[in-house]
């Protein structure tokens, strides 16, 4: 007799799912993903909330960005946490198109599905993909044009790649401020690209239009009592260093002592060690010493008694950047002064902001560090507008060092899904399907775009494919009219970068995702016991 039980060859706990299942299982795990941010998408798209659970229970965030929403999601399914990666990578290459990319994705394998009931198979599907992305890509870079010969058209560009970044964001009302805001950050970067001079400080008071840039560093600090308040020509040692008692650090370890005069020689013999150490550092002839961790009173007194202005506990992306703008390093130890490079910086002052008081690091070595310092009424509010300006930085970082620019507004969208449309028409075979499948989901971003601005969607698409099929290659949504109009005209531009990354990451996310044909749950590891104990 023949046994009709099936062997099974992986453990008990490990689940598989085969073929179409395992495709379908993905697919509508990617589209849910696309939905969830849809609705984000365009200059008209909605927030959402996102309420913290755990640790930081009942912490608000609410935001429209793509990325900090997938970000925030706890995703079990494995296409979907595909799409959360792709959405965090274009986030970190480019800073802007996150929720378009995710919506692109999504749409391709949409338009799989249906293919895949047609009985197209899934190699075929990709084949005509690829063919379709080549196609699109040819026609973004010759819709692109460069303007940075010319210094005034090119800052024209930026201006309006600012306000189209702005605009699907809260600082939307504020767009023509902020957008002059990034633009005069990114230039004064002098084409090295580096936002890490940039710095963005949230103070919470006033409303977003007070917004300003201020040529220098700021650090939200205060020198130690009864220290100088502003130092001209200053000379910086940046340190990371403890400057509190040098404890017996070894745990559970305790000194006897069989008088109250042995706990007096302890304390001198602290107080002692203290002394010698800011001896050290006052030998590299600095006037400014900014540490990482704390400085207790006693080595603040005898900073203030050598007019020396001490600032404790710098945080670390502050102190980093700091050594960066002002041309100095990092020290931890303080016995070769001479071997140590010391920060420079014109004048050290405090300033008021709101309430709050500050101290501005002037005239610093690195000549382009600049920063943003952003106001509004609540912290949800300052963090949004943060994440919308870091985007635009971004944006205009990547704009500045490749300066090519396509249209925004469904323009560039609609004239990629006509090239492969009419790429389609010439190509022979099942392929052609495909591509036809991969210009209906390209499509899909302009319809989004309308549906969430409450306008007919079917109506603006029809006579946007209509105005680029008769050769208007410019025509776009122009979404305060309601209307299709010139993208050109209305300044409506966006970074050749951030659409061709869009373009490329979600076609290659969604080849991946389609090639699945198994998924395999691993059985998790067994902790073992330990049975030494009854």
């Amino acid at each position: 007799m023949v046994s009709l039980n099936p062997v099974r060859v992986l453990k008990h706990e490990a689940e598989e799912e085969r073929g179409e299942m395992a495709r379908m299982s993905s697919i509508i795990g990617a589209i849910a993903i696309g939905e969830l941010v849809k609705s984000t998408l365009g200059p008209k798209g909605m927030d959402k909330i996102l309420v913290s659970m755990g640790r930081n229970e009942g912490q608000v965030e609410i935001t429209n960005d793509g990325a900090t929403i997938l970000r925030s999601l706890g995703v079990d399914n494995p296409a979907a946490k595909i799409l959360v990666d792709m959405s965090r990578v274009q986030d970190d290459e480019v800073g802007d198109g996150t929720t378009s990319v995710t919506v692109l994705a999504s749409e391709l394998l949409r338009e799989a599905e249906k293919l895949i009931d047609q009985k197209i198979h899934p190699q075929i599907i990709i084949a005509g993909w690829r063919d379709a992305t080549n196609v699109a890509r040819e026609a973004l870079t010759s819709a692109s044009s460069d303007n940075s010969k010319d210094e005034a058209k090119f800052k024209e560009d930026l201006l309006n790649i600012a306000r189209t970044t702005l605009s699907s964001k809260i600082l939307s009302q504020h767009k023509e401020h902020f957008a002059n805001l990034a633009v005069e950050a990114v230039l004064r970067l002098k084409g090295s690209g580096s936002l890490s001079a940039i710095q963005i400080i949230k103070k919470s008071g006033g409303r977003l239009e007070d917004s300003f840039l201020d040529e220098g560093f700021l650090l939200d600090k205060k020198p130690g009592l009864h220290q100088p308040k502003r130092i001209e020509n200053a000379k910086i040692l940046i340190a990371n260093t403890p400057m509190d008692t040098d404890k017996i650090k070894v745990f559970g370890s305790r000194v006897r002592v069989d008088s109250m005069a042995k706990i007096a020689e302890l304390e001198v013999a602290e107080k002692e060690k203290m002394k010698d150490k800011v001896a050290k550092i006052l030998k590299h002839n600095s006037n400014v010493f900014i540490n990482r961790q704390l400085i207790y009173n006693y080595p603040e007194q005898l900073f203030a008694d050598a007019g020396v202005m001490a600032i404790e506990h710098a945080d670390f992306d502050g102190i980093e950047r700091l050594a960066l703008v002002t041309g100095g390093e990092i020290v931890s130890t303080f016995d070769n002064p001479d071997l140590v490079k010391l920060g420079h910086c014109d004048v050290i002052e405090q300033v008021m902001i709101g309430e709050d008081t500050l101290l501005r690091f002037s005239g610093v070595k690195l000549g382009e560090a600049c920063s943003i310092v952003i106001r509004g009424a609540t912290q949800q509010i300052l963090d949004e507008a943060d994440r919308s300006l870091h985007d635009a930085l971004c944006v205009l970082a990547a704009t500045v060092r490749e300066s090519r620019i396509v249209l925004g507004g469904g323009c560039s969208e609609m004239l990629m899904a006509c090239a492969v449309n009419a790429a389609a028409a010439k190509t022979p075979g099942k392929e052609a399907v495909a591509m036809e499948a991969f210009a209906r989901a390209l499509a899909q971003l302009p319809t989004t775009i309308a549906d969430n601005a409450g306008y007919d969607s079917a109506q603006l698409v029809s006579e946007l494919r209509a105005a680029h099929s008769q050769g208007k290659n410019t025509m776009g949504l122009d979404m305060d009219k309601g209307s299709i109009g010139c993208m050109k005209q209305l300044g409506i531009t966006e970074s050749f970068v951030v659409k061709r990354q869009v373009l490329m990451s979600a076609s290659e996310a969604a080849e991946m995702i389609l090639r699945v044909d198994n998924i395999i749950k691993a059985a998790p590891r067994k902790r073992v016991q330990d049975r030494g104990h009854c």
